[in-house]
């Protein structure tokens, strides 16, 4: 998957035009990019598509409109899609209520690392965190981890010919694992090419 450039990206006044339209696609590409573990732990696979929503975003409420301000955007949120080699994902921990979200987060220092992936009977891939900022205290974590899962060229080539992937979480105050449904599979492929 190719990095975005400025040539990827719609002028402030073009983006102002198709916002709702543009969004409209993007919100339905997210639908096959998103792997619920519960109620409150979800990943959002991010990919080219999703950053360039993100970037045209950020250009439009920051007004943004010269070359080093919108590099630096670029630069920033390219971080988040994937190389090939890789799934990026962003993880939240997702409470309305903020007494319930204070308490989960005061249990679940460390969630981030461990969070993996596995295909079929492959060996566990843990995620590598945060790597732009440490997002946790002593006393907490953070409610967004940014996620990279580094995957063998074993495990792509089982993901390709359609061996079950399987995502899970081995922390002490929260263990689960899912199947990966076939639309979301189908999507993160695209991912791997």
């Amino acid at each position: 998957m190719s990095l975005l450039s400025k040539k990827d990206l719609f002028s402030l006044e073009k983006y102002s035009e198709i916002r709702n339209e543009f969004r409209a696609k993007v919100m339905k590409h997210k639908k096959n990019r998103r792997l619920a573990f519960n109620d409150h732990a979800v990943l959002y696979f991010e990919d080219s598509l999703t950053m360039q929503y993100q970037v045209q975003e950020m250009l439009r409420i920051e007004k943004i409109f010269e070359a080093e301000g919108i590099q630096q955007e670029l630069d920033v949120y390219n971080e988040l899609v994937p190389d090939g080699t890789n799934w990026k994902a962003t993880f939240m921990i997702e409470y309305t209520n903020v007494g319930e979200r204070k308490k989960a987060l005061s249990k679940l220092i460390g969630v981030e690392k461990s969070i993996w992936v596995q295909v079929e009977d492959s060996e566990k891939v843990y995620a590598i965190a945060n790597e732009d900022m440490d997002r946790e205290t002593e006393d907490k974590t953070s409610a967004v981890h940014f996620t990279r899962f580094e995957l063998t060229k074993d495990m792509i080539t089982n993901i390709k010919v359609g061996l079950p992937i399987i995502f899970g979480i081995d922390h002490d105050e929260y263990k689960t694992e899912i199947i990966v449904p076939p639309k979301v599979q189908r999507s993160l492929i695209v991912d791997l090419n």
